[in-house]
């Protein structure tokens, strides 16, 4: 029979390449991971590892149980929580991976909510943008993953809805891009009206994370311009403060603004729009789960306010 906890060890064996390695990561010593792997060796009955050296390669049957083992794990994550709060505990844990800007605006908000209402249910938050936080989930490192893709972008960077066919999808709210320029900037007295983004055609550019990067080019591209990347930070804070300095001119969402409140600046409304759509994902067996569900519905109401 096959054991949980040899799974887990296996999967950490396969993510680091060697039985030290995997003992670092999993808190424990290099024999306790070295019995373990014999010991699923012998419940499977055909060898997982090829030790090279002190690397590990997965056979063709360890790369196949590493592939089931993370549904496997999350299932059974799934089950423990569930048993759990049928049986009255009150307790759960959520992994929530979030990208930065939300990080920021959406999941203080729903987690306050959250601790309001279910005290005894602990958040852990780490933060990753995506494909990488869609990676996560599916992986069994996390539980709940924000994620977001640009209209239009199915097909062309794998945010696609096939993408996320097999996931449980709750929208959170649609962020539109505006851009970022000095206050004293031409286009800063354009007051409340709109711009096409051609008029920033030979305007030094700040760009953003890489997945928005890929975004600001194709969307100049459509005006029939290439932008000159003079900078490139995934930090929000500094693009607002590169603009604020002078140095150039952003495109970045709203929701990414929010985060910021940048001086020196001003945003100015883009059309034609170009929007991203701010989702919460999870999977199908861990939305059956409490504390997950609950965090869910939470992260709903933030993005409605």
């Amino acid at each position: 029979m096959i054991e949980a906890r040899h799974l887990r060890v296996l999967r950490a064996v396969a993510a680091s390449g060697s039985f030290s390695a995997a003992a670092r990561d999993l808190g424990c010593t290099q024999p306790a991971v070295s019995q373990q792997m014999k010991a699923l060796e012998t419940s499977v009955g055909t060898p997982l590892l090829v030790r090279t050296g002190r690397e590990m390669r997965l056979t063709q049957a360890g790369e196949a149980l590493v592939r089931h083992a993370n549904g496997i794990l999350a299932g059974l994550t799934a089950a423990e929580e569930e048993v759990a709060a049928i049986a009255g505990l009150r307790a759960g844990r959520v992994r929530l991976v979030s990208f930065p800007s939300g990080s920021s605006t959406l999941v203080p908000t729903a987690l306050a909510a959250l601790r309001a209402a279910h005290p005894g249910t602990r958040v852990s938050l780490e933060e990753a943008e995506p494909p990488r936080s869609v990676e996560l989930l599916r992986e069994g490192d996390c539980d709940v993953a924000l994620a977001f893709r640009y209209e239009g972008a199915a097909g062309r960077d794998g945010a696609g809805a096939e993408e996320w066919a097999d996931l449980v999808v709750r929208p959170l709210l649609t962020d539109r891009l505006v851009a970022l320029v000095p206050e004293q900037h031409r286009l800063a007295r354009a007051g409340s009206g709109s711009v096409a983004i051609a008029e920033l055609a030979d305007e030094p550019w700040i760009a953003g994370c890489p997945r928005c990067r890929g975004q600001l080019v194709e969307v100049c591209a459509s005006a029939g311009f290439t932008p000159r990347i003079d900078f490139a930070t995934d930090d929000y804070p500094a693009v607002a403060g590169l603009v604020g300095a002078g140095l150039g001119v952003a495109v970045l969402p709203q929701l990414a603004v929010e985060s910021v409140r940048p001086r020196g600046v001003r945003t100015v409304t883009l059309e034609p729009a170009v929007r991203r759509e701010i989702v919460a994902l999870t999977l199908p067996d861990l939305s059956q789960v409490p504390a997950v569900a609950a965090t869910l519905d939470e992260l709903v109401r933030a993005g409605a306010r």
